[in-house]
């Protein structure tokens, strides 16, 4: 049973690695399920000082996740058209079928919203769908990071109970 809940905690964590930049999936969240399921096979204790600390670092990022890129698009000279833009480039750009149309996406979506907003200021449009783009870019990494982190504890947490994982 152990081995069944490894493999399921390390495709959450595989999942949260793709979901830091597919927007679809909440990466760290997917990532700290993957710890936290860990956490329930016999061969390792809980540590609730891990998960609780990964639990609020969590929660921090996920609630950045939607003011980093609002914030990028403000910066730049953006409306509120603009951020709606972004978060609909964002989905329709998982789904089409243009080579990273996950990052094109937010940026063309921030565009038109900037367009609908003010039609005749291409270069205010342009400039905040950059200051959109910059922001997605920003908080894709920051969770990368994270899920990156979660990654290695997983690793490391495995390696220190190999032995009784893997003993059955």
């Amino acid at each position: 049973m152990d081995l069944i809940i490894l493999i399921l905690a390390f495709l959450c964590i595989i999942g949260g690695l793709l979901g830091s930049f597919l927007p679809v999936l909440p990466g760290p969240s997917i990532s700290w399920v993957g710890l936290a399921l860990l956490y329930f096979t016999k061969a390792v204790p809980a540590n609730y000082w891990i998960l609780g600390i990964a639990l609020l670092i969590t929660l921090i990022i996920s609630v950045l996740d939607y003011i980093i890129p609002a914030k990028g698009t403000k910066k730049f000279g953006g409306s509120s058209y603009g951020i709606w833009g972004t978060n609909i480039g964002l989905v329709i750009g998982i789904f089409a079928p243009v080579p990273f149309g996950f990052l094109i996406g937010p940026f063309v979506g921030a565009l038109v919203g900037e367009l609908i907003y003010d039609y005749k200021d291409h270069n205010r449009a342009l400039k905040a769908a950059a200051g959109s783009f910059v922001g997605f870019l920003a908080s894709s990494f920051i969770k990368f990071v994270i899920c990156v982190m979660y990654f290695g504890l997983f690793v490391w947490i495995v390696w220190q109970y190999k032995s009784e994982l893997f003993s059955t």
